[in-house]
């Protein structure tokens, strides 16, 4: 390799080492099923009628819309239900209209969905548009699926947040109005007496913020799905709210872009759904919803075989979700009383620090009281969640070679950890080149070659 071409090399790895910030602003809004950009996955998913359910999760009837290979990409287009609902009427086109949308950068799927005739009760069914299930081939139940987060991708720049009647951290308390009144329906939606906050999204300074309107207020987005779960082995329905050990609506903001969720097979296939995408969470979600809005996402789905070393904790006993950054290890608690999620967290986090990483119990359950953070994911979906944020770091000189597994969890190939490295390299490349080029030049000028 000549010189020049060293110092090209240097160059372009320098360069290609940092993201370009104008990105974001190139999303060519909306996302439809035919607009191709970031739609990076070996395979492509649709929210159509014949890819969702409205309210309710696959059970072990359901039929797969898809089936893939172990360790393949699958870009999904998920629609949120907001916008969508009974009480908000029903009509997608009107509601947005109403908040200064016009028809074309309405979702398509959206607008069909609403007007299809699929049954959707809204006091009995869950609010969520649940897209799959994707069936993974060579999962069988006993075995764990790993879902690698690779990409998530605003579809719009507008969400919803809203409060109902009877939901929420105070349920008795807000809406402050008077209630639902008699004859509320699609029909007469205002009647719910419900309360639905158009949020759009701003693009400033290489960041989107979400906007409060009529308040100049305004708060950043970390996009994430709130439901990624697989078929429960039942019979019976099963409801789109209450998260379950199989995953679901486990609406953990923390499971964003580069993150890993690890879920329980129950029935062959895995049976692989999402929904609920969100572009931003507080921890608790107190008024009922997120900033709920559509998403473009990519997933790796792998399967993980029974006992094998790649599954946190115990590998041959993994009953629940677990997840993972490249920072933290996320034990997730979940039980319809929050003192009750919050001790199963606790133990679910002894249990992996001592299979994991051999750590006497009493130990542990020290270091976690002393080093470990533990948030509430959400308390408005009937089953509450908490989940625990281990932090990988503090195990650094504990970890064995054999271990270092758990330090690579969700990491991708552009994280910002490698990020660094390359820069370091291209930018130490770039250097060596230069002096070699000088030294080449100070030798032509004094030998005259």
């Amino acid at each position: 390799m000549n010189i020049k071409s060293l110092s090209f090399l240097g160059a372009l790895t320098v360069l290609l080492s940092f993201p370009l910030s104008a990105q974001a602003e190139s999303i060519p809004f909306p996302l439809n099923k035919d607009n191709p950009y970031k739609k990076d996955g070996d395979h492509f998913l649709s929210s159509s009628l014949d890819t969702i359910t409205w309210g309710h999760l696959p059970n072990k009837q359901a039929s797969a819309v898809m089936e893939i290979e172990s360790g393949e990409t699958v870009t999904i287009d998920t629609v949120s239900h907001e916008g969508l609902l009974e009480d908000q009427g029903r009509d997608p086109l009107h509601f947005f209209g109403e908040n200064g949308i016009n028809e074309e950068h309405v979702l398509d799927e959206a607008v069909a969905i609403a007007e299809s005739d699929i049954d959707h009760d809204f006091d009995d069914h869950g609010p969520h548009i649940v897209t799959g299930p994707i069936a993974v081939k060579g999962a069988e139940p006993g075995d764990v699926l790993k879902v690698d987060i690779l990409s998530l991708t605003p579809r719009v720049p507008y969400g919803v947040i809203s409060n109902r009647h009877y939901k929420g951290t105070l349920p008795d308390e807000f809406p402050e109005n008077d209630g639902p009144q008699e004859g509320a329906s699609a029909e007469n939606p205002e009647l719910y007496n419900n309360v639905s906050l158009f949020t759009p999204i701003e693009y400033i300074d290489g960041q989107w913020f979400g906007q409060i309107l009529g308040e100049d207020v305004q708060f950043p987005i970390d996009p994430f799905m709130g439901m990624m779960g697989v078929a429960t082995d039942t019979d019976e329905m099963v409801h789109s709210v209450p998260p379950t050990h199989t995953g679901g609506n486990i609406d953990i903001n923390d499971l964003t872009e580069g993150s890993t969720l690890y879920l329980p097979v129950e029935v062959a296939g895995a049976l692989f759904y999402t929904g609920d995408p969100h572009f931003a969470q507080g921890d608790g979600e107190v008024a009922l919803t997120a900033l709920e809005a559509s998403l473009r996402t990519t997933f790796r789905l792998t399967v993980l075989k029974n006992g094998d070393e790649a599954i946190p904790g115990d590998g041959s006993a993994f009953t629940h979700p677990f997840g993972e950054t490249d920072e933290f290890w996320i034990p997730i608690g979940l039980d319809p009383d929050l003192n009750e999620a919050m001790k199963d967290a606790t133990r679910r986090s002894i249990d992996f620090l001592e299979t994991e990483l051999g750590m006497d119990r009493a130990k542990a359950y020290a270091y976690l009281s002393a080093a470990t953070d533990y948030e509430v994911s959400q308390v408005v979906d009937q089953t509450k969640g908490i989940h625990g944020m281990i932090r990988k770091s503090d195990f650094k000189n504990k970890m064995t070679s054999s271990e270092a597994r758990a330090t690579e969890g969700g990491a991708l190939p552009e994280t910002a950890t490698n990020t660094g490295s390359w820069t370091i390299l291209g930018a130490s490349m770039l250097a060596v080149s230069l002096l070699l080029y000088m030294i080449t030049s100070i030798k032509r000028k004094r030998f005259g070659t």
